[in-house]
Order: C-alpha cells, then structure tokens, then sequence
C-alpha cells in the first residue's frame, strides 16, 4: 500500500515521479500528456483495485465541459497504454474492465527521497496546537483556556470549508484559462479520420466522408494551416502517441473523434487536443438527422475555429443536398480512394440519379473518368470525352466548385495536351481553394510543361506544406526536372527520415 508522503512509483522498467511529473524507462524519459498524467496515478494508488471510469471522468473533465465521455476516455486510456507499451488485448499494465473501468495489475512500489518508508506528513491536526497542561499554564484561566480552543478550533474548521468550496470555481477558472491559452497557440491543425462507431464496416465510407468535409470546411479559414485529406488518412486505425503523429505532420493542434449512423440518426463526437502538451483544449458531441449533416459539419468547424480564434467562410450559396445523393457520393469518394474506379464511377452517377444539380458528384464523376484512363483500366478515347462532359457540366452548375475545375485542368493537361488551358483551369481551381494540395501539385506539372520551372517548383512546395505525407517525393522530384540535384538529394532525404514509422519507403509505387 502506498505511504501518504511516498511520491516515487516504481514498477517494472518504469519510474512515475508526481512531484517532476516525470515518467522514465530505465532512466530514459518518456513525454506523457497531461490527461495521461492525471490517469496513470490514480491507477498506481491502486494497484489491483478498479478505477471506476466516473472517477476517471471526475478527474478529466469539468462538470461544464461538454465531452463524449467514453470515447474520449477510451483515447486518453489508449494513450496511457502507449506510453507504457502496452496492449488492451494482452494487458501487463493496465487492464479494462468492460464497461466499468480499468486497473493496474502489476506490482507498484511507493517510495521518496529522504523519506523512510511507512513515514506520514504532519496532518492539519498535528499543526495545531496542543492545550498545555495545568501545570505549565499557572498564568491562564481554567476557563477561558476552554473557550478558546473550540474558537480556534471552529475557525480552522471554517476556514478548512471556505477553502473547499471556493476551489471549486477557482479550479475551473484555472482549467477554462489554461484551454484557452493552449487553444491560441493552435495555427495548424490536423482532422484524423473519424472513427467508425456504427459497429457496421460497411459505414466506413461514411466516417471517412465526414472526415473530407470536416478539412474542407476548416481549410476555408486563411489563418489556419489545415493538413491534407491523403496524409491524415495515413493514420487511419493507427493508435500512437498524437504528439508524434504531430511531428510528422508538423501541426499544433489534433482533432480527433468518432461518427455513429444508426437509421435516420448521426452521432458524432471530436475532441481538440493541443499535441505538443498532449492537453485537452475542447470537446463536443452532436447528434443530428441524416438531413442535417451538412449543417452539422458546418456548425462543428466554426465551433473548432472559434477555439482556435479563427472564423470558416464560405462565399458560395450552400444548396441543399438530398441525403441519398451525399450518401452515394461519399461511397464514391470512399471507392475512388480505395482504388475501385468502376465502382467509385458508379457510386457518383448514383449521386447524379439521385440529384442532377449536385456538382460534386458531376466532379467526382470526372475523377472516376480520368483515373480509369490514367491507370488504363480503359482506352483514353473510350472514356475521356465522358470526364470531359462531367467536368463541364460540374463548372456548368458551381463555377466557384474548386475541385471541379481541377478536374478540367487534368483532363486539359494530360489527355487533350492543351497546356494553356490547363494553366488558366489549374490557376482558378488554387485561387478558388487555396488550401487545397491536390490543386498546387497538378498546377505544378502544368506550369513545368510551359518551362515555367521556379512557379512549379513554388506551387510543389505549398502541395508539401498542405500534405507532407501525400507524395513525400514529388517536391524532389520536381527539383530533379529542374536539375538541382543537390537540393534534391537534401529534400528526399529529409522527407525519407521523416517518415512514419509504419508507412512504406519513400520511393515505393
């Protein structure tokens, strides 16, 4: 058991000092975030008893912050389990207990510095003074000696409750100051892909599609760096510390959640941490009609944004999208992804069938086209004049739709070899969404194949800020076209040691 002054934990390889708030393996430190700090000891003080997940709760998270309670201690806990190594599975450490809570199954072994083992700190009682007896206090009253230990007495214990109470509204000013103070810090954030919950596999695409429209949605505010669709996707099932997954993305802030569908009804959930702390800045959970998706997401980035000290803007006029058609165009966006191009082709005319004048699904069906051709599923002359068409018609319905006039600009660029056209296509789609990688890399080609070499090498620089794990070596390759060689070299190699740790090489297909 552990003695009140002991403030070491030692167990196995590992040392928690809650005084440092340090936690070492064999004397080497490990970085834990402040939510893993707050569970870890409470586990060690009871070591084969249950923390039950309310007292975890309690501890996390103030009365009046609206938080999806189990997923974000189901994250927290996981983060716990991977400063320690840890596996849910196969516990050594941290051992769940379904639907009640978690407890620390190995041996722990309290200790301090200077202090023997079985030591106590004086209590509040021992630091009050005690009556001295009648023969050392010939000068004192017999009554009023009395009188005045139960005044002191009551005035300690007053005190002892004023303190009590009031640290409750100091601790949540404290708390609600130090979010916020974290939150401003945030310039750059990363979405990662909203978990899966609707215990469906099947409803994948529909998680992975929230995810999309999240980033599109945040990635409309100029002050904020918001990181590509393809390099967050990367992290998809993968449970690492988020302050790693930070640093290979090179953002500030992490916003990670979950999507429930069951029928008619949405459930999502996210929580902003602040990663170089690892510290919780805000949470929410929103549950809505299928109908209502595309103003939850709305409503959920201009919450983040507002965390952050940044506004979303949007200048063209939202039209409302049947639930069928935004269903059928993220499975095509989910399968064009995923590499099934026929299937995705046809997930985007389901879309169109369903509502002719949603111009997404006219770009996405585009997309389908031109792939299909590129990976020469099909003869270009076979299915190009359809991209062609599609990618027209989705200009037709939203000239300001970004995406759509990228698709024009590839099928200039690679199919009908009209470059100036690519370059005024590829041109509108960046100005319309700056922020959008997959713009800047195509304008990249383009403007090399009009030799305009420095204003192709500018653009492939931004599509790496957008999405550094999207095409790690198309900035080298682009140096390369441009024979610096040296620069090159510096570049891949720089990107080739900067890759996750669970990713392929960097040149691979």
């Amino acid at each position: 058991m552990k003695a009140t002054s002991a403030r070491i934990a030692s167990f196995g390889p590992y040392t928690l000092d809650l005084r440092s708030g340090e936690l070492k393996k064999s004397g080497y430190r490990i970085k834990m975030g402040e939510q893993s700090f707050t569970i870890l000891p409470m586990l060690l003080e009871k070591p084969g008893e249950m923390v039950s997940r309310e007292e975890l709760r309690a501890k996390l998270w103030a009365d009046d912050t609206f938080v999806d309670f189990d997923h974000g201690l189901n994250s927290a806990v996981q983060r716990v389990r991977d400063c320690l190594s840890d596996s849910a599975g196969k516990p050594r450490w941290v051992e769940t207990l379904p639907r009640r809570g978690y407890r620390f199954v190995g041996e722990v072994e309290w200790s301090d510095v200077g202090v023997e083992s079985g030591a106590s700190l004086p209590t509040l009682a021992d630091s009050v003074e005690q009556p001295v007896p009648v023969a050392e206090s010939s000068e004192r009253s017999a009554n009023n000696r009395p009188r005045w230990s139960r005044w002191r007495s009551a005035l300690v214990t007053a005190l002892a409750i004023a303190l009590v109470f009031s640290a409750f509204p100091v601790g949540k000013w404290v708390r609600q100051s130090r979010a916020k103070q974290r939150a401003s810090l945030i310039r750059s954030i990363a979405v990662l892909p909203l978990e899966n919950f609707s215990g469906d596999p099947n409803q994948e695409y529909f998680a992975d599609g929230m995810t999309d429209e999240l980033i599109t949605m945040l990635a409309k505010n100029p002050a904020l760096r918001v990181t590509s669709r393809t390099s967050v996707m990367q992290y998809k099932h993968v449970h690492r510390p988020l302050p790693e997954i930070a640093r290979e993305l090179g953002v500030d802030g992490i916003l990670e959640g979950s999507v429930g569908r069951a029928g008619s009804r949405v459930h999502v959930t996210a929580q902003l941490i602040y990663a170089p702390s690892d510290a919780h800045v805000w949470a929410d959970s929103y549950d809505r009609e299928i109908s209502d998706v595309g103003s939850l997401q709305g409503e959920l980035a201009q919450a983040i944004a507002n965390q952050v000290g940044a506004t979303t803007s949007d200048s063209r006029q939202q039209k409302p999208i049947l639930p069928a058609a935004h269903d059928a165009y993220h499975q095509g966006r989910y399968l064009w992804f995923a590499g099934e191009y026929v299937k995705s082709q046809q997930a985007f005319q389901r879309a169109i069938d369903a509502q002719p004048d949603y111009a997404e699904s006219w770009s996405g069906l585009a997309d389908a086209y031109t792939v299909r051709a590129v990976s020469q599923l099909d003869p270009p002359e076979s299915v190009m004049p359809q991209a062609l068409a599609a990618a027209r018609k989705g200009i037709e319905l939203d000239d300001s739709l970004g995406e759509a006039h990228n698709a024009l600009a590839a099928i200039e660029m690679f199919s009908l070899h009209q470059f100036e056209e690519a370059e005024r296509e590829s041109a509108r789609a960046v100005e319309l969404d700056p922020r959008r990688g997959e713009s800047h890399h195509l304008r990249a080609y383009v403007l090399t194949a009009l030799n305009r070499i420095d204003e192709a090498l500018q653009e492939e620089r931004k599509a790496a800020e957008l999405g550094p794990l999207t095409r790690p070596w198309a900035l080298g390759a682009a140096l390369l076209r441009s024979h610096q060689f040296d620069e090159a070299i510096k570049e891949l190699t720089l990107r080739s040691e900067g890759q996750p740790k669970d990713r392929r090489p960097l040149l691979s297909g």
